[in-house]
């Protein structure tokens, strides 16, 4: 674990240094805001966009996945991502409203004293949850229903 809780500018550094990942993997840059944010590109996943708050209590990271209103039988597949919720490594599900449109999204959160490597895992991680479940779960959902 870090000793001293990060910041957003602190986690930008510390990612920019991590060891064993290169600008060829994921690039950070801090989004300016009343709270700034980060916003992580994971080049090695499509350039996947993570974006990633830093508060007192915990640094949580989120991927936007697709607008609701394009999800076949909503309610169906709520309740389908609600019982799948399990078998989705370090990653949750939710909703979340970007410019006044519902999207789902997938998100982790960690302690503000995580350390940078496993920062790194969580975002990895969700980055290759988000793409399994743009593609694969969606789709056997699909086909499911």
């Amino acid at each position: 674990m870090s000793q001293t809780p990060w910041t957003v500018r602190s986690l930008k550094a510390a990612l920019d240094e991590a060891p064993g990942v290169g600008a060829d993997e994921l690039s950070v840059r801090v989004l300016e805001g009343s709270d700034p944010i980060l916003l992580v590109t994971m080049h090695w996943q499509g350039d996947l966009e993570i974006y990633v708050s830093v508060s007192d209590q915990q640094v949580a990271a989120s991927a936007l996945l697709w607008p609701v209103d394009e999800q076949e039988d909503r309610n169906a597949f709520n309740e389908f991502l609600l019982k799948a919720q399990k078998l989705v490594p370090l990653s949750n599900f939710g909703i979340s409203a970007v410019g006044g449109r519902d999207y789902y999204e997938l998100f982790g959160e960690l302690s503000t004293t995580t350390s940078i490597e496993d920062i790194v895992i969580e975002l990895r991680t969700l980055a290759e949850n988000a793409i399994e479940a743009a593609s694969d779960l969606r789709a056997s959902f699909s086909t499911a229903a």
